[in-house]
């Protein structure tokens, strides 16, 4: 007995079938023809060879040839001056160089104050506009343009905050007038932190947007649950929202230690770090394109500062990449 196939009913939808495929032309010779012509290839060689050509040679070239005049000495004129000292110019740089030791401190205390002061306002600042409040879009422009602007721009805005004579500061207080000026760019005592009040304003903005980031992929199904509970606002913030910032802090660190470590534009706008500012980038910038140039011994500072922005780096990398193979 053979089974007969069931009748479809006329009145039910059948989907018709869909249009085949193209298949992909062919020349007359009979293989098929590239998608890209030979024009579409260079024009992507170039678009891609070029940024690449110009990152290898004003980056890796540069930092590959800074290691390696680090352990020579040369005075820029002539490459057949360059002369092997090996380890001599990192000698002298942790012996007998009276600024290097005092560049290092100021560099801790920029990264110090930059961690403690601006890093959790810039954070107060996201947990506001979070909010949701009028007008946010105008504060978060507002603290946000100092971090757009150019640091040398920065630096000569601050210039006239802090004019002795002429400044903001010195006529609020009264101590424009003579024999009582206070110097804030020229007094050793004072100058450092001057200028760390104008990077932090213009820090504070930085962490503000970071945060808000942050605080923009919290899942708000948390904060209802912690209202449910009984939490108030800051309890909410402290056991629920804070935790969940963990990745965002991570950048902010890493954000800020570099912030510091690279920090130049503005000290050298103030007074080319004199006088109780000198950081790391500026003495290689001294060494290497001042009246006497000691490309060699600036070079090691360079690696100085290099060794210590990648033991911050490499491992902020490699948790990345373990977070991204987890998932």
């Amino acid at each position: 007995m053979t089974a007969t196939p069931a009748k479809v009913p006329e009145s039910a939808d059948v989907p018709a079938p869909g249009p085949a495929p193209a298949p992909p032309p062919i020349h007359a010779s009979g293989q098929h023809r590239r998608l890209l012509t030979r024009r579409d290839r260079i024009t992507l060689g170039l678009m891609a060879g070029l940024p690449t050509l110009l990152h290898v040679t004003l980056v890796w070239l540069t930092a590959l040839a800074s290691v390696a005049l680090a352990f020579t000495t040369w005075d820029g004129i002539g490459f057949d001056s360059i002369r092997w000292v090996g380890l001599q110019n990192f000698e002298q740089l942790f012996t007998s160089n009276p600024q290097f030791w005092p560049a290092v401190e100021h560099n801790v205390i920029w990264f110090v104050v930059l961690i403690l002061l601006p890093t959790p306002f810039g954070l107060f600042l996201a947990v506001q506009l979070d909010k949701r409040i009028r007008f946010s879009r105008v504060y978060q422009t507002a603290f946000f343009l100092p971090v757009v602007m150019s640091l040398a721009v920065i630096g000569f805005v601050w210039q006239l905050v802090y004019n002795p004579d002429t400044g903001l500061i010195n006529s609020v207080i009264g101590a424009n007038e003579p024999g009582h000026y206070i110097d804030w760019i020229g007094d050793p005592d004072l100058n450092l932190w001057a200028v760390l009040v104008a990077a932090s304003w213009r820090h504070t903005g930085y962490m503000m947007i970071l945060y808000l980031a942050g605080l923009k992929s919290v899942d708000p199904a948390l904060r209802e649950a912690s209202a449910l509970d009984g939490a108030n606002e800051w309890q909410t913030f402290r056991n629920v929202v804070f935790p969940t910032l963990r990745p965002t802090n991570t950048v902010v660190l890493v954000v800020t230690i570099i912030e510091a470590l690279r920090a130049f534009d503005l000290v050298f706008v103030f007074n080319k770090g004199a006088q109780g500012t000198e950081l790391l980038s500026i003495l290689v910038t001294n060494n290497i394109i001042g009246e006497s140039s000691r490309i060699g011994y600036g070079s090691a500072i360079a690696v100085v500062l290099l060794v210590i922005s990648l033991a911050v780096i490499i491992p902020y990398l490699i948790a990345t990449f373990r977070k991204e193979r987890r998932v």
